[in-house]
């Protein structure tokens, strides 16, 4: 781990130790969800990976970005929290801001591209059918490769990493800008192009949409398919990606407001409880996206439903309180049954002749030819005959 931390001032937390272990409190409950949503998504995704629209791969992509920022920044943050300061080294202390930067701004590139692309299916319905998953997937290249030009910036001297204000985890330098004129730049551009940019694209783009749907609902029945189920699907899409966007941009837009205050303004004058309070913000993104789509996609929620069923299945079985003999004998037996009752219901065995009806000659009855018959009653007593004994027209007493 590194002894750095246990003499460099900058890695000694600067907040009280109470908010410190609630810090690592809450960040534990993070770790968790996290981890159960976007395990579950990823599980139910992979399940249904053949019938995957191409809107739901950025889905996807959004969720291995969160499940790598949890496992890469959680596991560190959590004990240095409760520990009151850093504790793995500098060397760590670059790993970690670099993960957390590329999986932030992978999770922002992506919902850009979604939101995008949802633009494009109810704005421009007749493009729509020609966007295919592999156009998804190069989309889904293209924002990894975008968040790592911006991640890997500070490591080559691009901007600066080092230790939040508040001493428990790492980040960009924010403070670098008030001397450094490449450190400045950094800002500006990551900026720009990582926050304001995307926030513009995204808000545009479900302006449109919702401009297009409200001036006419039939350009937005017709824009995949004209199957309502169809179009009800990518309506839903198109409402849970609104819903996801608003929670990313809601979780990280209070870090943007105080890293762009120290970055732009005295530094010195940002309390590090802002940041640390914007940092539990930040990270909180992690657990929204399998919250909605687990909880309001209707196909997710039955795949999910379909696995738990099959997860419980399996478990009876193996169970020792099941016994398999006895589950097969008495599988055996009912499937007997059934083929006797078929068997007689009908009249018609499988050699074409034994049933209850013939008990004394059964050699002969093998040999004859089967009769349809029907019972007629008369009076009260009944009496069978065959069916082509009976006159054309249908009888009263006729059962």
């Amino acid at each position: 781990m590194g002894n750095a931390s246990d003499t460099s001032p900058v890695f000694v937390s600067t907040i009280s130790k109470e908010k410190d272990i609630l810090m690592g409190a809450i960040y534990s409950v993070f770790c968790v969800l996290s981890l159960l949503g976007n395990c579950t998504l990823l599980l139910v995704a992979y399940h249904k990976r053949s019938t995957l629209k191409p809107a739901e791969f950025f889905i996807i992509s959004l969720s291995i970005s969160d499940l790598g920022m949890t496992l890469t920044l959680f596991p560190l943050a959590i004990p240095s929290a409760f520990s009151h300061r850093w504790l793995f080294g500098e060397t760590v202390c670059q790993i970690y801001a670099t993960c957390g930067v590329l999986f932030g701004l992978c999770s922002l590139s992506n919902l850009t591209a979604l939101s995008l692309v949802c633009c494009l299916k109810v704005c421009f319905p007749n493009h729509c059918n020609k966007f295919s998953p592999s156009h998804a997937r190069l989309l889904v290249a293209g924002a990894w490769c975008y968040a790592s030009i911006f991640a890997v910036g500070p490591l080559a001297e691009w901007g600066h990493y080092k230790a939040e204000p508040y001493g428990t985890a790492c980040c960009i330098d924010w403070h670098a800008p008030n001397h450094e004129s490449t450190a400045m730049s950094y800002i500006i551009c990551l900026f720009l192009f990582c926050y304001a940019l995307p926030c513009a694209v995204i808000f545009l783009s479900y302006t449109f949409i919702l401009m297009t749907v409200r001036g006419s609902r039939q350009a937005v029945q017709q824009h995949v398919s004209p199957q309502t189920k169809t179009a009800n699907a990518h309506s839903l899409i198109v409402k849970l990606s609104v819903a996801v966007c608003i929670g990313f941009l809601v979780a990280w837009s209070p870090y943007a407001a105080v890293a762009m205050w120290a970055a732009f303004g005295d530094a010195t004058q940002v309390p590090p409880t802002m940041f640390a309070l914007a940092a539990v913000f930040a990270k909180s993104s992690t657990i929204y996206n399998p919250i909605v789509y687990l909880l309001c996609k209707p196909n997710f929620r039955k795949c999910l439903s379909r696995d738990a069923s099959r997860l419980r299945q399996k478990i009876y079985k193996a169970s020792p309180q099941s016994d398999p003999k006895e589950c097969l004998g008495s599988t055996s037996q009912r499937n007997r049954d059934v083929s006797i009752s078929t068997r007689c219901s009908y009249g018609q065995p499988e050699s074409y002749g034994a049933c209850h009806h013939c008990t004394d000659n059964t050699t002969l009855c093998h040999m004859t030819t089967p009769q349809r018959t029907a019972c007629i009653l008369t009076g009260t007593t009944h009496q069978e005959v065959r069916v082509t004994q009976l006159s054309a027209q249908p009888q009263t007493d006729f059962l």
